[in-house]
């Protein structure tokens, strides 16, 4: 039996737990907490911050693979245990160009793949000077540990970038001079593919899905995306060159930007299972965690396809601090015809938390159905 350990023990690690019994996968995770939502499904847990290198020294002697839940790792310590033969998959030299969000754009940029304007930041002074003429609004990103927008900034105007610049200098949001600033794309969509690729180099893509952000963070993904077949096959093929060019194994996520001109621009890079992919569970032959297992265990990769003509994932986000686990909202949404209702299992809610998703599975009848159905969900979910 093939166990696999996994570096982080949050909600992406849990949804691993019922595909790992189907392909009869060991799961070993490395995980900070007791509470921690992948706890309840592994076979053992290593209580460790996920950039413990020693902790995943222990991971590996009780694994045949190490993947990642998350990136908030040190390639660096990771690498000496390569050395000795630790299997990571996918391979740190895969994260290695990613996790930093300007070496990851500059990447992206060589292979020839569309990313909008971008430019890295030394200096405080430097930034003031450089942007004085730099038409606004503009974004400005924190080049690492940045997720769920934490660390991403819309900027106005030249007084406002000096004001979050310094606020984030005292506050060390940012360590300088790790800034990124990027052009301001006026998308018409956010869109974004979930890719696999395994061992052997065989890669599959899901169907390419609408992302709906509000704070910038993820709200809804339809699926899938109303796009020209031309769009969804130039995705298809970022997706392939660029999980290629990394020789990744294992899954990726990719967001995208879609102009009003039908131009397609890589926003970023996920070297993982990705929200944006969940509705797989339930709408597709095989989910992404599972495929994720697929290719990490070195099996072949499974079936992408959508089983339903298409999907609405709500994610389920905390609106305030409380200990409540909300079974009587969790039964009213279960009660959605063809719903499908992910708890997972947080012991305590705050603004912005991922606490759960709702996906509700529809057919050809229905497609023009998906924004009321969102909006259900939502009604239920949210405090009027």
């Amino acid at each position: 039996m093939k166990r696999v350990g996994i570096i982080g023990g949050g909600q992406l690690a849990w949804m691993m737990g019922d595909a790992a019994k189907k392909l009869g996968v060991e799961l070993v995770v490395q995980t900070p907490s007791q509470d921690d939502p992948a706890v309840s499904i592994a076979q053992e847990t290593i209580f460790a911050p996920v950039d413990d290198a020693s902790a995943t020294e222990i991971l590996a002697t009780k694994c045949d693979v190490i993947t990642f839940e998350n990136e908030f790792v040190n390639l660096d310590a990771l690498s000496l245990l390569a050395q000795k033969g630790v299997c990571f998959r996918p391979r740190l030299e895969a994260l290695s160009p990613l996790l930093d969000k300007y070496h990851q754009r500059c990447y992206l940029r060589d292979l020839g793949l569309p990313v909008p304007q971008f430019f890295a930041l030394d200096e405080l002074e430097h930034l003031k000077s450089k942007m004085r003429y730099q038409s606004f609004p503009i974004v400005l990103k924190s080049r690492r540990h940045g997720y769920d927008g934490q660390g991403t900034f819309i900027i106005p105007d030249l007084a406002t970038l000096e004001e979050k610049a310094n606020e984030s200098v005292t506050n060390k949001t940012f360590s300088q001079p790790l800034f990124l600033l990027e052009e301001f794309v006026p998308f018409e969509r956010e869109l974004a593919v979930i890719a696999a690729r395994s061992v052997d180099g065989e890669i599959v893509s899901y169907p390419v899905v609408e992302t709906q952000q509000e704070q910038q963070v993820c709200r809804r993904v339809i699926a899938p995306a109303q796009i020209t077949p031309n769009q969804a096959a130039e995705i298809k093929a970022i997706a392939h060159t660029l999980l290629n060019s990394l020789q990744v194994v294992g899954v990726f996520g990719i967001e995208l930007f879609l102009t009003a001109d039908g131009k397609v621009l890589v926003n970023e890079i996920a070297p993982r299972t990705h929200n944006s992919g969940h509705f797989s569970l339930d709408a597709c032959e095989t989910s992404q965690f599972e495929q994720h297992l697929r290719a990490v265990c070195g099996f072949s990769l499974g079936n992408p396809a959508l089983q339903c003509t298409s999907a609405v994932m709500v994610n389920l986000l905390g609106y305030e601090n409380s200990q409540s686990d909300y079974q009587s909202k969790r039964q009213q949404l279960a009660k959605i015809p063809q719903a499908h209702v992910h708890w997972y299992g947080k012991t305590e809610s705050r603004p912005g938390r991922k606490l759960g998703h709702v996906t509700v599975l529809l057919d050809n009848q229905h497609r023009d159905r998906l924004s009321a159905i969102a909006h259900t969900i939502e009604s239920i979910w949210y405090p009027s």
